[in-house]
C-alpha cells in the first residue's frame, strides 16, 4: 500500500483527510507527522498561504521518501484587505493563542458595521513528491464576522465567522455540518483528483 504523509499533528485532520480519500475510493496508508519525529517542524516564511504549504509539504517529502500533504489556512477579512492572512493564528503575537486572537480581531472591527463585515477562511492544500513535483489547491469558505462569538465547537475564528446561507456560526456547527462546508475540506477534496493523479 502506497504511503501519503500529511503534515500535521492534528488527529482532527488526519481523519478528515482519510474519510475524504476512502470515499474517493483512494486506499493509501495516510499517516501524520508524528510518524516521524525526528522530523523537525517546518518554519513558516511564506508570504502566501500556498506557499507555505508548499514548504511543509516538499520538506516532508524530502526527509522520508514519500508523497506529503500540507495545508495552511487562516482567516482574510475584507475591510482589512486579507487579513489577518497568513498571520491569523499568531494575529496578537502570540502564536495559538485563540481568544487574544479573536479579541484584538473584533476590537479591530469594533465600529464597522454588519454589511461591511464580509470576511472568508481560506486554505492551500499542497501535495509534493520526493522528486521535486508539486500540486496546490485552494478552498474558501465565505461569510460575515459576527460582533460578539457564539458557539463552543471548533477553534481560532469560527466562534465569529458566520457561513454564508447559514445563520449559525462556525463553531454553532456540528463538526461534520462544518467539514462538508469548509474551507479545508474543499480543498481536501479538490485535491482527490491530484492525489489519484501522481500518487494513484
Amino acid at each position: 500500500m502506497k504511503r501519503l504523509i500529511l503534515a500535521t499533528r492534528n488527529a482532527g485532520k488526519i481523519t478528515e483527510l482519510h474519510a475524504i480519500l476512502a470515499d474517493a475510493g483512494l486506499d493509501l496508508d495516510l499517516v501524520g507527522a508524528d510518524a516521524y519525529p525526528d522530523i523537525p517542524d517546518v518554519k513558516e516564511t511564506g508570504v502566501t498561504f500556498a506557499e507555505n504549504a508548499l514548504l511543509k509539504a516538499h520538506a516532508l517529502a524530502r526527509a522520508t521518501g514519500h508523497p506529503a500533504v500540507a495545508d495552511d489556512s487562516g482567516l482574510c477579512v475584507d475591510v482589512l484587505g486579507g487579513a489577518p492572512g497568513i498571520f491569523s493564528a499568531r494575529w496578537s503575537g502570540t502564536h495559538g493563542d485563540d481568544e487574544a486572537n479573536l479579541n484584538l480581531l473584533l476590537a479591530q472591527l469594533g465600529d464597522i458595521d454588519t454589511p461591511h463585515r464580509g470576511a472568508w477562511f481560506a486554505c492551500a492544500a499542497a501535495l509534493a513528491l520526493p522528486d521535486g513535483t508539486e500540486r496546490v489547491v485552494e478552498g474558501r469558505l465565505n461569510g460575515t464576522l459576527r460582533h460578539t462569538p457564539s458557539g463552543t465547537h471548533g477553534f481560532g475564528y469560527d466562534p465569529i465567522l458566520q457561513p454564508e446561507d447559514e445563520t449559525r456560526t462556525c463553531a454553532e456547527l456540528t463538526p461534520a455540518e462544518k467539514n462538508a462546508i469548509s474551507h479545508r475540506g474543499k480543498a481536501f477534496r479538490a485535491l482527490v483528483p491530484v492525489v489519484r493523479e501522481l500518487v494513484g
